[in-house]
């Protein structure tokens, strides 16, 4: 098992930023792949970036050129730096890793941006 836990998440302002951590434990071992998705209300969860590795992201079409992945595989870390943040942007994101067959996700943290 793996368990995720993130902080980071708030209120900012549209044109802020903002920064998510996550941090893996457990059998970390299993873990290849981390990053984010993201579900607003009424919608899908959708992708916000995802990283086999850490030096390879793939971005969802909406966030790319505003919001960087970087991913520490030692300590079992994920952030998600947030800038150029619109009102589009509000959502819950979830902190997700992948290993040993399973997809892990994290409680969850709320990020709203004011208009």
């Amino acid at each position: 098992q793996v368990q995720l836990v993130e902080s980071g998440g708030g209120l900012v302002q549209a044109g802020g930023s903002l920064r998510l951590s996550c941090a893996a434990s457990g059998d970390t071992i299993c873990i290849s792949a981390m990053g984010w998705y993201r579900q607003a209300p009424g919608k899908e969860r959708e992708l916000v970036a995802v990283s086999p590795s850490e030096s390879s992201t793939d971005y969802g079409d909406s966030v790319k050129d505003r919001f960087t992945v970087s991913r520490n595989t030692a300590k079992n870390t994920v952030y998600l730096q947030m800038n150029s943040l619109k009102s589009e942007d509000t959502a819950v994101y979830y902190c997700y890793g992948k290993g040993c067959g399973y997809d892990y996700w994290s409680q969850g943290t709320q990020v709203t941006v004011s208009s």
